[in-house]
């Protein structure tokens, strides 16, 4: 079930590039950005458990405040990282299915790719504020009207310039490498599977039913790697109680961070917000695997009629 070219198609498919950014505004703008908010709160603070999590973003501004960092960060992110992984993941996929690679592999190799470039690309100053606007401090001084979103992105640059605003962008690259590469290879590997159940060959297509229970399983099943998203929020947090920790290293690395949070909050720490985690992943993998391939396949169906 790879994605394929079209028929006599040359070249690169570039309207998986348009396809890449509207599925991931649709899932951010859904419920992605909501299991985000919760996630990081979790993972940034995390003594606190799931209704306690809640209840910190429920403070921070009612209903809206689980959409926190939406606009613009995560638009600006989701119309660009969108694109970027869909493009270099279908063409790799497309490229490996050719010489003869199967189906999962291909898509793990996709996804891995995918998830690098988009990464470096596009998402290093963008996770990096979201997560800065989700944990820092929002309570005001008694009179003073806290600063802006685009007021605090401009203070970090001047503070500490392009790597201050892309603080956290390797673990960035690391999660993303093994989020899609899992969430895409995965799905294929299931899709494989239950198209050997039904008898079907890999080149036919599955029912919709069928795509979003490979996707979920694909999606859920990636969260493995939830300690290296943990290392990427305390890397980018920005909140009071953060940098008040006596024990947090100044200049943080992927190491240490993770030697911090090991010391400070035990394993069950490196875990911390999976389980909101746990329902992006298969979102996410539902709306960038199962519905894109529909899009997709709708594209390609109005372009030979044209």
């Amino acid at each position: 079930m790879a994605i394929q070219k079209e028929p006599g198609q040359k070249g690169v498919s570039w309207s998986n590039i348009a396809v890449g950014a509207i599925m991931n505004m649709f899932e951010v703008t859904t419920l992605g950005q909501p299991l985000e908010v919760v996630k990081t709160q979790m993972a940034a603070n995390r003594s606190q458990s799931m209704a306690q999590a809640l209840q910190s973003v429920w403070a921070r501004g009612g209903f809206l405040g689980f959409f926190q960092g939406l606009i613009p960060w995560a638009w600006i992110e989701a119309s660009t990282k969108g694109g970027v992984l869909l493009f270099t993941a279908s063409e790799i996929e497309t490229a490996t299915t050719a010489m003869g690679i199967n189906p999962a592999a291909a898509g793990l190799l996709g996804g891995m790719g995918g998830g690098i470039v988009q990464a470096y690309a596009t998402m290093g100053f963008t996770t990096s504020m979201k997560t800065a606007e989700i944990t820092r401090h929002k309570q005001a001084a008694v009179g003073v009207k806290p600063p802006s979103t685009w007021a605090l992105f401009f203070e970090i640059l001047r503070k500490e310039g392009i790597r201050g605003v892309n603080k956290g962008v390797n673990a960035v690259a690391v999660r993303q490498c093994t989020n899609w590469g899992s969430r895409i290879g995965l799905t294929r590997l299931v899709e494989s599977s239950i198209l050997k159940v039904r008898g079907k060959e890999d080149s036919q297509s599955l029912g919709a039913m069928d795509k979003i229970l490979a996707s979920s399983t694909g999606g859920a099943l990636a969260t493995w790697n939830q300690p290296i998203e943990v290392i990427r929020v305390e890397m980018q947090n920005m909140s009071k109680e953060a940098a008040a920790s006596a024990n947090r290293p100044a200049k943080l690395t992927m190491f240490n961070t993770f030697g911090y949070i090991y010391k400070e909050n035990g394993i069950k720490g490196l875990y911390r917000g999976v389980t909101p985690r746990l329902g992006l992943g298969i979102w996410q993998t539902i709306c960038m695997v199962s519905f894109a391939d529909y899009v997709k396949a709708w594209v390609k169906a109005n372009k030979q009629k044209v």
